[in-house]
């Protein structure tokens, strides 16, 4: 059951990771907001029927699901953003960040001191950025690469929430309200924004389905299950090798290369997010 639940976790970092290309592929249209509104729709409606017809919860389990849901929308919308002005393994790295940044923001947030390896990590993690991000040429980051970084942020709030108050809910569920308040955030402005034009969905209809049913349905249907056999440091680890299978497969489909400078900020953010994981360096 644990090598079952290792692989699984192994897939789930494929699907998170391969889908940088998919929502690549949607950035380069020019919807962004619609493409993101349908794409966690579906995934909310991909977990509808696994998450029962009512959601036995109290006002304050829907109150975390909606600021879930708010920081899931202004997460993915720079995140997609981002991602038409920048490479899908940039896009991958950077917001691979959230690990690191998850013990910055509780200090700065809340008060709650990390320990001495969550700092190690951090550097590492900003020094791999800079070179990620600039080419080691200057300190001014491309626009998609500073957008991808801001995103980061909130992906690590996203988890901050999740993780201080949304404890004991029901996750799966929980998991598809905060998909529908982010879909429905997405659609109210894109449908005044970017005119509510279905049809400039239609080339990027892969991207959706691939992004709705499997990266927000199925992989997060995947990494609730496997967690019940594996231990929360492996599975991390495991996870962690979303960023590079973000650029295997921009390299792969997109003919994306990396400047030996950014190869090095690669392995220094990953060894950052490894690092972080270790018991003791977490919160």
């Amino acid at each position: 059951m644990r090598l079952k639940a290792d692989l699984l976790l192994l897939l789930t970092a494929v699907i998170w990771g391969t889908a940088f290309v998919a929502q690549r592929t949607a950035a380069l249209q020019n919807s962004l907001f619609l493409f993101n509104g349908a794409r966690f729709l579906l995934g909310a409606l991909v977990l509808l029927p696994f998450s029962g017809l009512r959601w036995r919860a109290g006002g304050r389990a829907w109150g975390v699901a909606c600021a879930a849901g708010v920081l899931l929308f202004t997460a993915g919308t720079l995140q997609q953003l981002g991602m038409r002005y920048t490479t899908a393994g940039n896009a991958g790295f950077l917001t691979s960040l959230y690990v690191v940044l998850v013990p910055v923001l509780l200090l700065a947030i809340w008060r709650q001191r990390p320990a001495p390896q969550a700092w190690a990590a951090v550097f590492l993690a900003a020094a791999g950025a800079y070179l990620l991000g600039t080419k080691g040429e200057g300190l001014v980051f491309q626009p998609g690469d500073a957008l991808e970084l801001a995103g980061a942020v909130f992906w690590a709030l996203h988890v901050i929430i999740l993780g201080k108050y949304a404890a004991g809910t029901e996750a799966v569920p929980f998991a598809a309200a905060q998909f529908a308040v982010c879909a429905l955030l997405s659609l109210l402005v894109g449908w005044p924004v970017e005119g509510g034009d279905w049809r400039g969905l239609q080339p990027v209809l892969f991207s959706i389905l691939y992004t709705g049913v499997l990266s927000v349905g199925l992989g997060y249907t995947l990494q609730v299950w496997a967690q019940r056999h594996t231990p929360p440091t492996e599975a991390a680890l495991i996870l962690s090798l979303e960023a590079v299978t973000a650029v295997a497969a921009g390299w792969f489909f997109l003919q994306e290369t990396l400047t030996p400078l950014q190869g090095a900020g690669c392995a220094l953010i990953l060894m950052g997010v490894v690092i972080v994981q270790f018991r003791g360096a977490r919160i």
